[in-house]
C-alpha cells in the first residue's frame, strides 16, 4: 500500500469549476485542481463593515454559504505538499488568493501565487515553475476600491430610501456613469432642429464613358455655403442652370487603411455590439466559456482566448512570433505588416495581454462543429481581428474631384480596392469600396448635367448612448475599469435608473430624480472628472504603492461633509405616479405602477377607498398549446423567470426556457430558446431531441 507521503499532491486553487476542469487535465495526476468558486471572503451585508475610527480597515467575515467550500479548501490544503493560488491575473484575482491565504494560514510573503495570461498548457505548466509572493500593492488596490464603494453605497443609500424611494442605491462609479446618460438626455430634449439642403449634381463626360457620378454643393465664391430653406436653394438651382460644368481640379493617390489593434476588453465590447448585436453582459459571459476551456474534438478541453478583462494591445513576444509565422505560412509575403501600437495608459493597463486567441492555429472554421452560435461568432471575431493586427495595411486608388459652375464648386470623391491586405481576414464598416471609383476625368473637361436635385434636411438630435458607444465613453473618460462596464450597466437598469429602448439607454424619471440630487449634494461623486482622478489614484496604489488607508481617509473627508448637509437640507421627493391602461376590475378607476420590496406591481389609483393589487404580467407573443391562451413571464418565489399559461390555476402549461412562436418539425410541440451547440433553438418536449 502507498504512502500517505506518496499520495500527496500538490493543490492548486483556482476561482471557477471549469477552470478547474481544463488545468487538471494539463497537470495531470501530481496536482489536484480545486475551485474557490470565486470570493470567500468580503465584507457584511448587514452592515457598513468598515472600521471608519480604525483607519477605515474592513471587517471582512466568511462570505454566507461558502463554509462547505472553505472547509473543503483547508481539508485539501492540509494534506497537500504545496498550495499554488492560481485566481486571476488582476486587482481583483490577487484579492481572492490573499483572502484564501488567510483562511489557509499562507503566509502572502512565501512563493504561492502563480498566474497566467491563458489557459494552455505551456502556459499553466510554466506558471507553476514561476510561483511568486502575493502582490500587496494588488490587493490594496482592490481594497481601496471596495471600501470606497462600500463608504458610498452604504452611506448615501439609506439617504436616498428615506428621501425618495426603498431599494435605490448609489455607486461611486454608477452615479457617474449615470450623470453620463442624463445629461445626454437633457441634450436631446433640449434640440431644436435645423433646416438645410443638400444640393447634388448628377455628370458625366461628354464623351466616351457615359457612367454617371455624383457630386455634392460645398462652395460659393470660395466661401462655404449653407443652403438653410427652400427659397435659397430654388435660388442657388436657378443660378446653376444658367451655367455648365467642367473639372477644376483632379487628384488622385493612394490611400492607406491600416489594422486595427488587437482587442481590449471594452473594443470587444464595441465591436461585438455592432457586429454581432451582443449586449456588454453576453460579450464577457461568452468570453468567460472561451477563455476558461472548450472541450475541442481530437483536442480536449482547450483554453481558446488570453485572459479577458484588459485595456492594453500589447502581445507577448510569443504571442508575436506565433502569428507572424501563421501569416508567413498561409498567405503571400506582401501580406505581413509591421504594425507598431501603444497604450492609452502606461503602467497598470499593461499588466496583462491584449484579447487574443491562445492558438492562432485553432482557425474558427476548423473548430466550428465543437463550439455554441455564440461561441464561434466570438471567438471568430477576436481570432479575425487579432491575425488582422499583423497584416499589412489595405491599399485604396483614391480620387478627388473639383467641379465649377460659375462661383459654385461641387465636390465627388472615389475609390477602389487595390490591395486587400488585412481586409482578407476581417472587415470593418464601409469596406465595400469597389465600384465607386469616378471615370477618367481630367483638369479643366467640360461635363454632362443629368440631373440636379435639392433635398431638404434637418440636423438630427445627439443619438442615445447603446451599451457599446456607454462603454466607449466611459473609457475615454478613464471612469471605471474592465472589470466593472458590465456591472455599472447591469445595476443602473436592475434599479430602474435607466431602460433599454430599441437598444439604446433611456433614463427614467427616477434616473433623472436621483441624479439632480446627486449633483446638488455630492458634486465629486458625480463629476466625471473626479471620479477619473480616483482611479488614477488606484492606480498609484498598485504601481506605486502609496497608502490606501490615506487615500480612502481623503475622500471620505468630503463625503462625510456632504452626507451631514445633504440629510439636513433634502426634502422628501415625490416620484411622478406612472398610470396604466390596465382598469381596475372592481372600482373602473386606471391602475398605476407601484413599487415594492419585490418588485414592480399594479395598484388601484382609487386608492385608500379601493386596495385591489394585482401582479405586471408580460406577455412574449405566443398561445398556450393547451388551451390558446396567452402565454406569460412569471417570477417564482426564488426569483427564477419561467413562462406559463396565463389561465392558471386552470390550465397549468409551464415551461423553464422562454417558448417562440414555432413548432417542432418532428413532433409539434413548442420550440423554445435554448442555446446548445447544435443550435438556438430546442423542442420543448423532453421525449424530443429536434434541435436548430
Amino acid at each position: 500500500m502507498a504512502s500517505k507521503a506518496t499520495d500527496s499532491k500538490a493543490l492548486v486553487i483556482v476561482e471557477s469549476p471549469s477552470k478547474a476542469k481544463t488545468i487538471g487535465k494539463f497537470l495531470g495526476k501530481r496536482y489536484k485542481v480545486v475551485a474557490s468558486v470565486g470570493h470567500v471572503r468580503d465584507l457584511p451585508k448587514s452592515k457598513l463593515g468598515i472600521e471608519k475610527e480604525n483607519n477605515f480597515e474592513p471587517a471582512y467575515i466568511n462570505i454566507r454559504g461558502k463554509g462547505d467550500v472553505i472547509r473543503e479548501l483547508k481539508k485539501e490544503a492540509k494534506g497537500a505538499t504545496k498550495v499554488f493560488l492560481a485566481t486571476d491575473p488582476d486587482r481583483e484575482g490577487e484579492a481572492i488568493s490573499w483572502h484564501i491565504a488567510h483562511l489557509l494560514g499562507l503566509s502572502p510573503d512565501q512563493p504561492n501565487r502563480i498566474e497566467f495570461n491563458e489557459i494552455t498548457k505551456e502556459a499553466v505548466i510554466n506558471a507553476v515553475k514561476k510561483p511568486r509572493a502575493i502582490n500587496q500593492n494588488l490587493v490594496d488596490a482592490q481594497q481601496a476600491r471596495r471600501v470606497l464603494d462600500r463608504l458610498v453605497g452604504y452611506e448615501i443609500s439609506p439617504l436616498l430610501w428615506r428621501k425618495i424611494r426603498r431599494g435605490l442605491s448609489a455607486g461611486r462609479v454608477q452615479s457617474a456613469a449615470l450623470k453620463i446618460i442624463c445629461d445626454r438626455e437633457k441634450e436631446i430634449q433640449a434640440f431644436i432642429p435645423k433646416e438645410y439642403w443638400n444640393i447634388t449634381v448628377s455628370l458625366a463626360k461628354q464623351q466616351g464613358d457615359r457612367k454617371a457620378f455624383s457630386a455634392r454643393l460645398i462652395e460659393k465664391a470660395g466661401e462655404k455655403l449653407t443652403v438653410e430653406s427652400k427659397l435659397q436653394a430654388d435660388e442657388v438651382l436657378a443660378d446653376l442652370e444658367k451655367g455648365g460644368y467642367y473639372v477644376s481640379r483632379v487628384e488622385k493617390k493612394e490611400r492607406i487603411r491600416k489594422p486595427f489593434a488587437p482587442f481590449t476588453t471594452s473594443s470587444l465590447q464595441q465591436d461585438a455590439s455592432v457586429k454581432l448585436g451582443f449586449y456588454t453582459k453576453r460579450v464577457m459571459s461568452v468570453a468567460q466559456q472561451l477563455y476558461e476551456g472548450v472541450e475541442i474534438k481530437g483536442k480536449g478541453t482547450v483554453g481558446l482566448i488570453s485572459y479577458i478583462r484588459t485595456d492594453s494591445v500589447r502581445i507577448s513576444a510569443e504571442a508575436e512570433a506565433m502569428v507572424r509565422g501563421y501569416i508567413t505560412a498561409n498567405y503571400p509575403p506582401e501580406y505581413l505588416g509591421n504594425n507598431q501600437y501603444t497604450n492609452k495608459k502606461k503602467d497598470v493597463q499593461d499588466a496583462h495581454e491584449a484579447i487574443r486567441p491562445s492558438y492562432v492555429d485553432l482557425r474558427p472554421e476548423d473548430i466550428k462543429g465543437s463550439l455554441t452560435s455564440d461561441q464561434y461568432r466570438l471567438y471568430k471575431l477576436i481570432w479575425s481581428r487579432f491575425v488582422a493586427s499583423r497584416m499589412s495595411p489595405a491599399v485604396f486608388d483614391a480620387v478627388s474631384a473639383d467641379v465649377k459652375n460659375g462661383d459654385y464648386l461641387f465636390r465627388a470623391t472615389g475609390s477602389k480596392l487595390k490591395f486587400d491586405g488585412f481586409l482578407r481576414v476581417y472587415q470593418t464598416n464601409g469596406d465595400d469600396d469597389e465600384g465607386k471609383m469616378l471615370p477618367d476625368i481630367e483638369q479643366d473637361e467640360a461635363l454632362e448635367k443629368r440631373d440636379l436635385t435639392a433635398e431638404q434636411n434637418f440636423t438630427q438630435p445627439p443619438a442615445r448612448f447603446t451599451e457599446a458607444s456607454l462603454v466607449k465613453e466611459l473609457e475615454d473618460k478613464d471612469i471605471g475599469r474592465p472589470s466593472t462596464y458590465v456591472p455599472i450597466i447591469a445595476t443602473l437598469i436592475d434599479r430602474k435608473y435607466i431602460l433599454r429602448e430599441k437598444k439604446t439607454l433611456k433614463p427614467t424619471d427616477l434616473g433623472f430624480v436621483v441624479t439632480e440630487l446627486m449633483e446638488n449634494y455630492f458634486k465629486e461623486i458625480v463629476d466625471t472628472g473626479f471620479t477619473a482622478s480616483m482611479e488614477d489614484r488606484l492606480d498609484d496604489i498598485e504601481v506605486q504603492g502609496i497608502d490606501w488607508h490615506k487615500v480612502v481617509s481623503d475622500f471620505y473627508a468630503i463625503l462625510d461633509e456632504e452626507l451631514k448637509v445633504a440629510d439636513r437640507e433634502i426634502e422628501r421627493v415625490e416620484l411622478p405616479v406612472e398610470i396604466t391602461d390596465e382598469v381596475c376590475e372592481l372600482c373602473g378607476k386606471p391602475m398605476a405602477i407601484k413599487h415594492g420590496p419585490f418588485g414592480e406591481f399594479l395598484a388601484c389609483t382609487g386608492y385608500p377607498d379601493c386596495k385591489n393589487t394585482k401582479a405586471i404580467v408580460k406577455t412574449i407573443g405566443v398561445a398556450c398549446p393547451v388551451c390558446g391562451k396567452d402565454i406569460v413571464a412569471r417570477r417564482s418565489k426564488r426569483g427564477r423567470t419561467f413562462y406559463g399559461c396565463s389561465g392558471y390555476p386552470e390550465c397549468r402549461q409551464v415551461y423553464w426556457n422562454k417558448p417562440v412562436d414555432k413548432k417542432c418539425p418532428q413532433c409539434g410541440a413548442l420550440l423554445m430558446e435554448k442555446k446548445t451547440k447544435a443550435g438556438d433553438y430546442a423542442c420543448s418536449n423532453p421525449e424530443c431531441d429536434y434541435r436548430e
